[in-house]
């Protein structure tokens, strides 16, 4: 559904300096909100909500949704939702604020995917403010802390069966592999072709990718690889990287070139690259619990659904029975 572009009337327009605590991600940025806004992922209205403590500023942008609800401003592409802030004085005051101002404004607030280091802050803050809060966890994150590590010594950590493909596979010296630093039409174009014949269903919104893609190109933060067999590709990764960390988008392979291993070979490539030559201290592997992404990274932390009801609200009454009236009957199963 296209948003119709209205905000509150005590809402301001999420400045481009506000920032997330703890480690940039490029779905902390105004530019990715008003990338989902222009390209109909805003529901019936976006509002970019704010809080204030003093000098400091919470921000949050999101979505009015069908029933006058609120939900984040995200979506299947996004690693992440959380609050923003400007300033440097006490957040949890300004994000209290910001959800006490919100109280207003809706009966229901859902916030997904949360990150692990977030859910408790916000459930604190939503609670500060007044509103009923179910927290659970509804998902999963696997990721790369390199600690200290260089990139030999984190392949010396990989599992032997991993290893031992990229090493055979490289030496039939069947696929070629190419990086991109900058965004190619022609490389996308693969990109494109290869994901339209690949194991993964329709992509979800291919023009927004792209849009974000080149945005990213913009910045210097965009990184591709493509692998092709016989001038043919068969695989390929967008990733980009920010602030430390290397984030991987999107990945797809032909099938039929699966013996040829062309994905593994251009992941190890990639994760090289950002290792060696950006210098990256963690790779984030976003969303989904997918067997393969355990080869690669050495984290896991689960992704935390947060459902806020307003109590002042009758509307929000049922709603909030039926939800922690599932999670006893979860615990007591």
């Amino acid at each position: 559904m296209q948003g119709n572009g209205e905000h509150h009337a005590n809402d301001e327009r999420l400045p481009a300096t506000a920032r997330a605590a703890g480690f940039a991600s490029p779905f902390d940025r105004a530019t990715w909100f008003d990338l989902l806004e222009a390209h109909g992922f805003a529901g019936d209205g976006r509002v970019d909500a704010q809080g204030q403590a003093g000098t400091t500023a919470a921000w949050l942008p999101l979505r009015k949704e069908t029933a006058g609800d609120l939900a984040g401003l995200a979506n299947w592409y996004s690693f992440s939702i959380r609050p923003l802030f400007s300033g440097s004085g006490d957040r949890a005051v300004a994000l209290a604020d910001l959800f006490g101002r919100l109280r207003k404004e809706a009966a229901r607030l859902s916030l997904y995917p949360v990150l692990d280091s977030d859910h408790e802050a916000i459930a604190a803050a939503l609670r500060a403010a007044g509103w009923w809060v179910k927290a659970a966890p509804a998902g999963d994150r696997h990721w790369l802390d390199l600690s200290g590590m260089d990139h030999d010594g984190w392949w010396e950590s990989r599992p032997g069966a991993l290893r031992n493909t990229v090493k055979r596979k490289a030496k039939k010296g069947v696929v070629d592999l190419a990086l991109f630093t900058t965004f190619d039409a022609d490389a996308w174009t693969a990109y494109e072709a290869i994901y339209a014949a690949s194991w993964k269903p329709e992509e979800g919104h291919p023009a927004l990718l792209r849009a974000f893609a080149e945005a990213e190109s913009a910045r210097g933060t965009f990184r591709m690889g493509l692998a092709g067999i016989g001038h043919e590709p068969v695989a390929a990764q967008f990733w980009t990287v920010e602030d430390g960390t290397a984030f991987i988008h999107k990945l797809a392979h032909v099938e039929d070139s699966l013996k040829a291993s062309p994905g593994t070979l251009l992941s190890a490539a990639l994760f090289r690259h950002v290792i060696e030559v950006d210098g990256v201290k963690r790779v984030d592997f976003g969303t989904g619990n997918d067997a393969y992404k355990r080869d690669w990274m050495n984290r896991h932390d689960p992704l935390w659904r947060i459902e806020a009801f307003n109590p002042s609200r009758g509307a929000a009454w049922g709603p909030a029975l039926k939800a922690f009236a599932r999670s006893v009957l979860r615990k007591e199963k």
